[in-house]
């Protein structure tokens, strides 16, 4: 997998063939992007990837690297051919200095939720296995393991169940997650 860094893209984003593909959560995506960028959430984009063309550069860009990765993976598999991840994904250009449109709506962000459930699960099962009954020690290893094969594989079901909350819906229409203003 090609990757470029943060200056490297901005530059070649000014090429008409070229478009950088944000795969982050609608509310990641609502909170900041890079000015211009298509979205679509990695989890939809099997089913989405039709709203793209093949024939294009895509610069694909998510938090940190992993879910550009997967999106690689699977546009690849379609078929596209011209494909690069912005290395260090959004949080690398903003360290950049680049630009980024930005919300006033402000969410925690998603990996915090996540780290937040998770301290708050061992922590509650843990007491509760202490306080109440040994057997809740067993709560507290699902969260170990959990966060062991998220930590191994890059892939979080809490993370993926915390996204779809309430709180981190956008008020955009399910269709704008593909839209560039959104």
């Amino acid at each position: 997998m090609k990757t470029l860094h943060p200056h490297d893209i901005q530059k070649l984003l000014t090429e008409s063939n070229a478009e950088a593909l944000d795969v982050r959560t609608p509310v990641e995506f609502e909170e900041k992007h890079i000015d211009g960028a298509k979205h679509i959430p990695v989890d939809e984009l099997p089913a989405q990837c039709g709203q793209l063309d093949p024939s294009k550069k895509y610069y694909l860009v998510c938090q940190s690297g992993k879910r550009a990765e997967k999106a690689h993976q699977i546009l690849a598999e379609k078929g596209f051919g011209d494909l690069t991840i912005l290395a260090g994904g959004v949080g690398a250009w903003e360290q950049a200095g680049l630009p980024l449109n930005r919300s006033d709506r402000k969410v925690l962000p998603l990996m915090r939720q996540v780290q937040l459930a998770i301290g708050l699960g061992v922590l509650t099962f843990s007491l509760l296995a202490y306080f109440v009954h040994p057997a809740f020690v067993f709560g507290a290893a699902f969260f170990g393991a959990g966060l062991t094969m998220a930590g191994a594989t890059g892939w979080c079901g809490l993370a993926l169940l915390l996204a779809k909350m309430p709180w981190n819906k956008t008020d955009a229409p399910a269709k704008a997650s593909c839209c560039v203003a959104n």
